[in-house]
């Protein structure tokens, strides 16, 4: 089985944090940093080189393929920031509708700007992600 390139690291989250040019970018990733600290009660940890996250679970898919994962995090791209959080929600649909400017894919939101969006929506989203993947038997 091949290994899994995005897992935990050492690197530092400031230090990626601050390596983000766009200043305005910048601040909106410190800013989320700072909700998604609060709603995991989690500390930020770097997975792979770009992505931070908040805790960790363990998943097993029927195939056997299984591995640990952030319940929750972010990574700043070229031209947005995506969110990783939807990972099991069912009826995320209550959420979205609420949350502001942003596209959703299978498993991520993605934003332009924190200011694009509903705060209080997203913490609850947060929340609601990690209770998922809890229920879901996420270790």
């Amino acid at each position: 089985m091949a290994e899994l390139k995005t897992k935990q690291t050492d690197a530092s989250v400031d230090t990626y944090l601050n390596t983000i040019e766009d200043p305005q970018r910048r601040d909106d990733c410190i800013a989320i940093a700072a909700i998604m600290r609060r709603v995991t009660g989690h500390e930020p940890k770097m997975w792979g080189s770009s992505i931070v996250g908040f805790g960790s679970y363990h998943y097993k898919y029927a195939s056997g393929h299984e591995g640990d994962s952030c319940l929750v995090g972010f990574s700043s791209r070229k031209s947005e920031v995506s969110l990783y959080l939807m990972l099991g929600i069912t009826d995320r649909g209550r959420f979205l509708g609420q949350l502001g400017k942003h596209r959703a894919g299978k498993g991520c939101l993605y934003i332009k700007r924190l200011s694009d969006i509903n705060v209080p929506v997203l913490e609850k989203l947060i929340a609601e992600c990690i209770a998922d993947i809890r229920h879901r038997g996420g270790q």
